[in-house]
């Protein structure tokens, strides 16, 4: 199990541990994916684009890389699934955004990073300020299909974080 982190939200100490996902959080990363994703598509103007995660993680790779698992207080909260050099999906239970979820699984991935690691953002998605904040840059800009459905052309925006250089 991953070390556990805590987080402030007006006085209140919480606690997320990030830890290897379990087939026990099925139903708990598919409620996270199926209502942030609803926020991650409407911020891209792309709401008629909307698949649950039943209908997409298949298709999508969901578990052909390494799938985190941030708990709060002991409640899934969210889940992160990538490559050591790629984010592939991050979500976080829109209920408890802003309590350091989100960080707290991008950064058990860049603890572990030996070099760069990319992930894309579709363009008008909030979580593009949070990934720049966390340290990840602008890479480049395309506009093609919309992974999951790609009937619709979406842009995604490529950012990427690259390790402190040693003097």
């Amino acid at each position: 199990m991953a070390g556990a982190k805590h987080a402030g939200n007006g006085g209140l100490r919480m606690t997320i541990t990030v830890r290897p996902y379990e087939s026990r959080d099925w139903d708990d990363i598919r409620r996270i994916h199926d209502a942030a994703r609803l926020d991650e598509l409407r911020g891209a103007g792309l709401l008629e684009a909307y698949l649950d995660l039943e209908a997409t993680y298949e298709n999508e790779g969901l578990f052909d890389d390494d799938v985190w698992v941030a708990e709060l207080d002991g409640r899934v909260a969210g889940f992160l699934a990538g490559s050591p050099g790629e984010i592939t999906w991050a979500y976080v239970d829109p209920a408890l955004y802003r309590r350091g979820v989100g960080r707290a699984l991008v950064q058990h991935v860049l603890d572990r990073a030996t070099g760069p690691v990319e992930l894309e953002v579709l363009d008008g998605n909030a979580a593009r300020a949070f990934y720049e904040a966390v340290g990840f840059e602008w890479e480049a800009t395309t506009t093609g299909k919309l992974a999951g459905n790609e009937a619709f052309p979406a842009t995604g925006h490529t950012l990427v974080w690259r390790p402190a250089t040693k003097d």
